[in-house]
């Protein structure tokens, strides 16, 4: 007797997450909790198969009808907690979206995480496929980061990272840091990874002997955070968004719109995007490796040197 047939559709978890209700695994919680039925009935597993959502609720309200992909840029600032809710009763950015964010915006998932002390561009999107796209290493996105930190470093030093590096035990990939221009044991380092570890920059820095003091997001991908002010946030332009999703490795199939995010500001915080001129072109491109590959989101320019003020 031959097996039956495979049933069409995709997981409630994948679905729930792409109607923008949670993260995959915020929505997986939520069912272990009871809180997603089907029919009336609880469902017991996300790797339950639907082909649409009717019939299901969370927390007893029908699931609303997937809206158009949207995305959002906003200007994380230091002291806010990247969650829903927290126990310890700590403030989180969805105490600063509340006025930062347009009338009539959907309910929102970040992209990724920064960490409670960690400020700068947060992106936020009503679509769990296109989430779980933008933070998996294997898009290869690039988030690049300024840190301002304490301690002897030099270019050299950076330079080592190119190669990647292991630190009890974790293995961090490809890293392009530049030591910008300064003096004294107090200077500032731009970083760009791309798979975005719990803590890499700090942990890297550490690493080389350096203490973090601050940590500032200024780009994701094509997105940067340029001169948006702390606490703000601006819808990205469907034709930008459109355009980099074409682009984006092991995103989901899209809700059929015509996805494209609002244009970023064109300067990165502290300054102006001049060269350091540290060395030449020819040096640069030896040191960094190969160009990114055709359609790849590319790396914003340095910042100028002094970085912002505490």
């Amino acid at each position: 007797m031959s097996p039956p047939p495979p049933r069409k559709g995709d997981r409630i978890a994948k679905l729930l997450a792409r109607a923008g209700v949670a993260s995959r695994r915020e929505v997986e919680r939520m069912i272990a909790e009871g809180r997603v039925a089907l029919d009336g009935k609880p469902v017991e597993t996300p790797a339950t198969v639907l082909a649409s959502l009717r019939g299901v609720t969370v927390d007893g309200k029908p699931v609303a009808a997937t809206e158009a992909t949207r995305l959002f840029a906003f200007h994380k600032p230091s002291g806010l907690l990247t969650a829903e809710r927290d126990p310890a009763g700590r403030p989180t950015i969805y105490t600063a979206l509340k006025n930062a964010l347009p009338k009539g915006a959907p309910r929102l998932m970040p992209v990724g995480r920064l960490d409670f002390t960690t400020e700068g561009l947060l992106l936020l999107t009503n679509d769990g496929g296109l989430k779980r796209a933008l933070e998996l290493p294997v898009s290869g996105v690039p988030r690049t980061y300024r840190a301002r930190a304490f301690g002897k470093v030099t270019q050299a030093m950076l330079d080592e990272l190119i190669g990647g590096v292991t630190i009890e035990g974790v293995n961090y990939g490809r890293i392009e840091a530049d030591l910008e221009r300064g003096s004294g044991l107090n200077r500032w380092v731009q970083m760009t990874l791309r798979e975005g570890k719990n803590r890499e920059v700090r942990r890297v820095l550490e690493h080389l002997g350096l203490e973090v003091s601050r940590l500032i997001r200024t780009a994701y991908g094509p997105f940067v955070l340029g001169d948006l002010a702390k606490g703000a946030a601006f819808e990205v332009r469907k034709e930008e968004l459109e355009r980099f999703h074409s682009t984006l490795k092991g995103s989901s199939a899209g809700r059929g719109t015509d996805r494209r995010p609002a244009k970023p500001p064109a300067a990165s915080p502290g300054g102006s995007r001049e060269a350091r001129g540290r060395d030449t072109p020819q040096a640069k491109r030896s040191r960094r490796g190969p160009p990114p590959a055709p359609g790849a989101a590319r790396r914003p320019p340095s910042p100028s040197r002094g970085g912002p003020k505490k």
